[in-house]
């Protein structure tokens, strides 16, 4: 569980790339626990930096610059999986030696790859991904708190640097969250199956039903049934995000589909074959998957799935948004 509120430093300077739900969270998380003694937040938008000076997110809020990002000692890179590559190569080479670069995107070959590319011999890249996050956006939806209790996931390589790895390792155990190390190639297929394909069937769903509305002059939004609203929550996320996932995840996803596909055409014979038993035993084997979920601690048996207070979040839509509900993303 969370120590908020009574942890040591863990790093002196940490700077924040992207200031949405995720960046924006990271530094409250941080500054209420007095984990780093200096913190840093940049982004791009000029509208997102004047909100977060406001929200006091940061000691120091700025443009992404060499001399915001030069000093830092641990830099979390909180930016769409298609910016990552050139959030940080402009200022790569300036960057102290011994830095450390982590960031929190839901594809983990891409990154690496993106990182291997721009980041030189003398700072450390730790491949991280916290499976945590809402469908809002923008710096007004984070929150300390959405850490605690979630899982991160690491994914070093043989050239991970272990001292580096504890460092990003203590900073999200000591924001809330679980560790767990896990093959980059293993992880993307894992997100694919368990928020990547999810979102992705809420996006269609919601399109198809969108477009019979039109078609049908149905009244589908009126008279939207609580598994509907659900689907809309889902794919109400961050569309620079998501565009990125398919992109940047492509082989893993495009896998997933396939199976849900096969998946996708048992059901329609069941249905069309009026097979009730087969109908029955994969809505109990599935019913049991969420009393799986609660009993690990990753949801609540609320109403509304125990949402209420992160859905009631206003959003300002903005491109540094990682994660939709991922988990993240």
């Amino acid at each position: 569980m969370s120590s908020l509120g009574d942890s040591k430093p863990v790093v002196s300077t940490l700077a924040v790339v992207g200031l949405g739900l995720i960046g924006s969270s990271i530094l409250r998380a941080v500054r209420n626990s007095g984990l780093a003694a200096r913190t840093i937040g940049t982004d791009h938008s000029h509208d997102v930096r004047a909100r977060a000076v406001e929200l006091d997110l940061a000691d120091d809020i700025c443009p992404p610059s060499f001399d915001a990002l030069v000093e830092a000692d641990l830099i979390v890179l909180a930016v769409p999986l298609g910016a990552m590559r050139t959030a940080i190569s402009e200022f790569a080479a300036h960057l102290k030696p011994g830095a450390i670069i982590t960031d929190v995107g839901s594809s983990k070959l891409s990154v690496m790859e993106d990182m291997s590319t721009v980041l030189p011999d003398t700072v450390h890249f730790v491949p991280g991904h916290p499976i945590a996050g809402t469908e809002q956006s923008g710096p007004d939806a984070g929150f300390a708190e959405l850490f605690d209790g979630r899982w991160c996931i690491l994914t070093p390589d043989t050239h991970t640097n272990p001292d580096a790895l504890e460092t990003v390792a203590s900073l999200w155990r000591a924001m809330g969250s679980e560790t767990e190390e896990m093959d980059a190639a293993h992880h993307d297929l894992v997100l694919a199956t368990t928020s990547h394909l999810p979102h992705l069937i809420a996006y269609s769903i919601v399109g198809t039903a969108a477009d019979l509305e039109q078609v049908t002059q149905s009244e589908v939004i009126k008279f939207s049934a609580g598994g509907f609203r659900d689907f809309t929550r889902l794919a109400s996320s961050d569309p620079v995000m998501w565009r990125d996932v398919c992109l940047k995840n492509k082989d893993a996803i495009l896998e997933m589909l396939a199976r849900f596909s096969e998946d996708l055409s048992a059901l329609q014979k069941f249905v069309r074959t009026s097979d009730g038993h087969a109908l029955f035993e994969l809505f109990t084997r599935t019913r049991a998957v969420r009393q799986r979920i609660i009993d690990a601690g990753q949801d609540i048996p609320d109403a509304d799935f125990g949402r209420g207070a992160a859905t009631s979040t206003t959003s300002i839509p903005d491109d540094s948004d990682q994660h939709g509900e991922t988990g993240g993303a």
